[in-house]
C-alpha cells in the first residue's frame, strides 16, 4: 500500500507552488491589478488546452457510462454538499445575514481543479484525468446555478450564462474529436502548442490561488480563526462530506476511472473560487476566507491520510 509519506510528498509540491503565489503577493511581485488578466489567460487559454490534451484521444471517454455519470456525479455531490452545509450551518448557529449562505456555499464546493488535477494525473494517469474534466462540467453547473442561488438568490438565467465558457467549449470539441475517431487528424504542430500551454495551466492557477489567499492571510490574520466557522468547515469538508463521497465511490455503479475521480475529489479542501464570488455577490468574505484557509492548512496533512484510507477501501 502507498504510505502516508509517499502521499504527503505527492501533494506537497502542489501546496509549494501555491506558497510561491503567497510569497510573490507578500513581496508585491504579483500585483493584484494583474490578477484579472492572468485569470482570464488561465481560464480562456491555458485550461482549455489541458482539457483538450487529456480528452481528444482518451479511450476512457468512449465509455458511455463515463460521459453520462461523470457530470451527474459532479453536479450531485456539489449541490448536495451545499445543501448539507446549509443545514449544518443553521444547527451550529449561523443565520442568514451572519454568514449562513457564505458558509454553505464555500464549504460545499470542494477544490475540483487546481489541486485535484495534479493528484489525479500522478496517481491514475491521463485517462482518469480526462474523466475528471467531464466530471467538472457538473461541478461548474452546480456552482453557477445552485451555488449562486444559495449565495445570493439570483435567477437561474444569470447562472446558466456563466456555464458557457471556454473550458466547456474545449470539452465539447475534444469529446467530439475523440468520439468520432478524429484524433489522428489533429496536426502534430497543434498538439505541441497545446501541450506547451497545458503545462502552464495548473502552476499558473496555483500561483494565482496562493496570491488570492495571501490577501486574506496578511490583511487581519488574528481574525482568520473562528471556532464555529473553522471547526465546522474542517468537520464537514474534511470529515463528514469526505466519508459520504467515499461511500458513493465504493458502492456507486461507476467505472474504475470515475471511482478514482470521486475518491480524489472527496478528500479535497474547499475551493478558492468562492472567496472571489462571495465578495462579488455580497456575501461574507471573512467567513469564506476562514473556511478556505482552515481546510487548506489542515488538508496538507489530512489529504494523505484520507487518500491512504480511500486507496485501500475503494481501490
Amino acid at each position: 500500500m502507498t504510505s502516508y509519506l509517499q502521499l504527503f510528498m505527492l501533494i506537497l509540491p502542489v501546496f509549494g507552488v501555491m506558497a510561491i503565489g503567497v510569497f510573490m503577493r507578500k513581496m508585491n511581485a504579483l500585483n493584484p491589478v494583474a490578477d484579472e488578466s492572468l485569470l482570464k489567460l488561465v481560464v480562456n487559454v491555458l485550461y482549455p488546452c489541458i482539457i483538450f490534451e487529456n480528452v481528444y484521444a482518451n479511450p476512457a471517454l468512449r465509455e458511455p457510462s463515463n460521459l453520462g455519470w461523470a457530470p451527474i456525479v459532479g453536479f450531485g455531490t456539489m449541490a448536495a454538499g451545499m445543501g448539507i452545509c446549509y443545514t449544518v450551518g443553521k444547527l451550529i448557529g449561523f443565520t442568514q445575514g451572519s454568514g449562513l449562505r457564505t458558509f454553505a456555499f464555500t464549504v460545499g464546493i470542494y477544490n475540483y481543479s487546481y489541486i485535484t488535477v495534479p493528484v489525479v494525473e500522478e496517481l491514475f494517469g491521463s485517462e482518469t484525468l480526462g474523466v475528471l474534466f467531464v466530471h467538472n462540467v457538473g461541478c461548474e453547473i452546480a456552482i453557477w446555478v445552485v451555488g449562486i442561488l444559495v449565495l445570493s438568490g439570483e435567477s437561474l438565467k444569470t447562472g446558466w450564462r456563466k456555464i458557457l465558457s471556454a473550458p466547456v467549449y474545449a470539452l465539447i470539441i475534444s469529446i467530439s474529436v475523440n468520439l468520432f475517431g478524429w484524433s489522428d487528424l489533429v496536426p502534430h504542430a497543434l498538439v505541441a502548442v497545446v501541450h506547451a500551454l497545458a503545462a502552464c495551466a495548473i502552476p499558473m492557477g496555483l500561483i494565482l490561488s496562493g496570491a488570492t489567499l495571501a490577501e486574506q492571510l496578511f490583511r487581519k490574520p488574528s481574525e482568520l480563526f473562528d471556532l464555529r466557522a473553522t471547526l465546522g468547515a474542517i468537520g464537514l469538508r474534511l470529515g463528514g462530506l469526505t466519508f459520504l463521497m467515499l461511500l458513493l465511490a465504493r458502492y456507486g455503479p461507476f467505472t474504475e476511472d470515475l471511482r478514482h475521480v470521486i475518491m480524489v475529489q472527496a478528500v479535497m479542501p474547499a475551493a478558492f473560487l468562492p472567496i472571489v464570488l462571495v465578495k462579488h455577490y455580497g456575501g461574507h468574505p471573512l467567513v469564506a476566507a476562514r473556511v478556505v484557509i482552515a481546510t487548506v492548512v489542515v488538508g496538507i496533512f489530512a489529504i494523505p491520510l484520507w487518500l491512504r484510507f480511500a486507496l485501500a477501501w475503494v481501490g
